[in-house]
């Protein structure tokens, strides 16, 4: 099973944690019909914990569309992007918030290889395929249900990929358990199984914005990100197979730095990359693996993975035609 502890929000002056449980937690979750896709009914699901923090999901693409925790002046503002109605989430940008699948980030030239066999799947990105292809997972209707018997607000979220679905083997039962606790974390569970031999890399892909969606930038976030060395792009952002130590390079967010404070140099990955989008090998010593620090509001977020790596994506691809929550 894949674990990821996604964020966990925080405020600089105020700890908010859950002092108890109460049968009140199982309850707080609100499902309303949100529109129909390919014959199948979409909904969009309210998580509310017990401090009266909000968070949102939807079956289609089983995207997280809305985050909504306090500053530290208690001032709450949604820090995801997402849309503001189906027809837009429908038609919007393919990774706001989705879970991505069957193969996150890019295959190259659009094909893999298994004890021989070469398969090919859909190139949407260059020579590359990306997401998993125009039709992957972020583009589907998943089974949904509200978990019962949970000591927070969860839904349960189902889909199976069957056999050769853009192009990649093996029919695929993958499921993913979002849960939202009173301490402002998102717990991710997936699990998957499949019945023949095949490649799945499947993570969530929400922007975060701790200002706010749609105030200014993050290049002002504080990052702190506990992994000594990264994985060097080629010029259409696959991996070269080298394993480059982050010392010495402006990757290196062992120590705190703004986002922004060494974008803009003339370093060949940044270069590349238009800015950081690569993936980062975690050292997995401590139990926070990121921090990000946003000083004006006070909001912190915190990753927490049971995975050897994660990827850093600063929006660089983004060109302001996509309009979400905010924009």
């Amino acid at each position: 099973m894949k674990r990821i502890l996604y964020v966990s929000l925080m405020l600089a002056a105020i700890l908010m944690a859950s002092c108890g449980q109460s049968a009140k937690n199982r309850k707080m979750v609100k499902q309303d019909l949100y529109g129909t896709h390919d014959g199948s009914e979409v909904y969009l699901f309210t998580l509310t914990n017990k401090a009266g923090n909000v968070i949102k999901l939807t079956n289609f693409g089983a995207k997280l569309t809305w985050i909504e925790v306090p500053d530290r002046s208690g001032r709450k503002d949604n820090i995801t992007f997402g849309y503001d109605t189906f027809e837009e989430t429908i038609n919007g940008d393919m990774s706001f918030g989705s879970v991505v699948g069957r193969f996150a980030n890019r295959i190259a030239n659009g094909k893999f290889s298994i004890d021989g066999v070469e398969y090919n799947t859909p190139k949407n990105n260059g020579p590359n395929t990306l997401h998993g292809g125009p039709k992957g997972w972020h583009s589907v209707v998943w089974n949904a249900e509200v978990v019962k018997g949970s000591d927070f607000p969860a839904v349960r979220l189902n889909y199976i990929s069957p056999d050769m679905e853009m192009g990649f083997p093996g029919t695929v039962n993958v499921e993913v358990v979002y849960t939202w606790t009173d301490s402002n974390e998102i717990i991710m569970d997936y699990k998957w199984s499949s019945d023949k031999k095949t490649v799945v890399n499947v993570t969530n892909h929400a922007y975060f914005n701790l200002h706010g969606a749609g105030v200014g930038d993050i290049l002002d976030h504080i990052l702190v990100l506990r992994g000594s060395a990264f994985l060097p792009v080629d010029s259409v952002m696959i991996p070269t197979g080298e394993i480059r130590p982050v010392e010495g390079t402006p990757f290196d967010f062992t120590v705190p730095h703004m986002i922004g404070e060494r974008i803009d140099l003339n370093y060949d990955q940044l270069i590349l990359g238009k800015g950081y989008d690569h993936n980062f090998i975690l050292d997995n010593k401590e139990e926070v693996d990121v921090m990000v620090y946003e000083p004006g509001s006070g909001r912190i977020l915190e990753v927490i993975t049971d995975q050897p790596g994660m990827q850093l994506y600063t929006g660089n691809f983004l060109d302001g035609t996509k309009k979400g929550h905010g924009c």
